[in-house]
């Protein structure tokens, strides 16, 4: 027995330096990040803003690629199927992470057991706009809107189970009032379609809405942040247009798929946090409304958990589910 346990120990030895030696010689080839939702999103500027940064330093190459479809699930579950030896990453965010895992009958992957979070990267409420030449100047408008004609009101979300989705449900709830979903497979062709007047409002991310308000296309007409965004101080939040208390964000990160060697989970982390804290990348990130983050992988595995118990309930109070 005595021999035994000092040949299991040998061997994990063994590893752990074999481990520790990868995580030297890491990177040796390019890295594929997975965006699972199309390109122009805000998801998709935060993973390219962060990854084009990581391309510049000497032996790291990233190769962003979209895999949208199914509220996110697709390219989640791409990922966390992928071999876990640090060369296949995926940024997560609140929908496909927090809120799936409660919203759908049989979720492709588990967030908990499939993945190891890596780093956080930003936070950003969701904003509550309407194209500039809509009858609709504050959110008490769209509300009146709404209760004068049942269901008329069209919204759009980049996608069922998404933040918006959710966000848009409790709203609901909240203000006595039903309006239209029409959920797309991401935001540029919900954004399309409200430039065009084919829906009524949108409700997304900072970062996928900012470019458009700031052209005077996109009038916000509220955000849900606790407090105003800093990128938008001139924009009611929703807690203070009537809804005490109302409050939803969505955040991003990386993570690798489970098994990934813990220091390669750590180098990426620490490469990742280095870059966060660069001021063209941190200007950048707030410039799209968001929030910059970073920690350590422990830091995120436990939020990710304390989200995953924050949004079940809600969830099951906004009555939505996909089978």
């Amino acid at each position: 027995m005595r021999i035994l346990t000092h040949c299991v120990a040998a061997a994990f030895a063994m590893l752990g330096g074999f481990h520790a030696a990868m995580a030297q010689t890491y990177p040796a080839k390019p890295i594929t990040v997975i965006v699972p939702f199309p390109p122009g999103g805000g998801t998709d500027i935060i993973a390219r803003t962060v990854a084009s940064k990581l391309t510049e330093s000497p032996g790291w190459t990233m190769v962003v690629e979209n895999k949208p479809g199914a509220g996110g699930n697709i390219g989640v579950d791409i990922a966390a199927k992928a071999p876990p030896d640090g060369y296949t990453m995926v940024i997560g965010q609140t929908s496909n992470l927090a809120i799936n895992p409660s919203l759908y009958s049989k979720l492709p992957y588990d967030p908990i057991r499939d993945l190891a979070p890596v780093v956080l990267l930003s936070s950003a409420p969701v904003v509550v706009a309407t194209t500039s030449k809509s009858p609709f100047k504050t959110i008490g408008d769209m509300i009146a809107a709404a209760k004068k004609s049942p269901a008329s009101v069209t919204y759009g979300s980049p996608g069922s189970g998404t933040v918006a989705h959710i966000t848009a449900e409790m709203f609901q709830r909240a203000a006595g009032i039903k309006m239209t979903h029409i959920p797309y497979k991401g935001a540029s062709q919900a954004m399309t379609d409200l430039l065009g007047g084919q829906i009524d409002v949108f409700l997304s991310s900072v970062p996928t809405l900012i470019s458009h308000i700031k052209s005077g296309k996109i009038r916000p007409l509220a955000v849900t942040s606790a407090k105003r965004s800093g990128e938008l101080p001139n924009v009611p939040s929703v807690a203070e247009s009537g809804f005490k208390g109302f409050e939803a964000t969505t955040w991003f990160g990386f993570l690798f798929p489970a098994a990934t060697p813990e220091p390669i989970v750590r180098r990426m982390s620490e490469e990742v946090n280095r870059v966060l804290g660069l001021p063209g990348v941190r200007k950048k990130l707030e410039a799209e409304g968001g929030e910059v983050l970073g920690g350590t992988p422990a830091q995120f595995s436990t939020y990710l958990k304390t989200e995953i118990a924050r949004w079940a309930p809600l969830v099951k109070e906004s009555g939505s589910k996909v089978d």
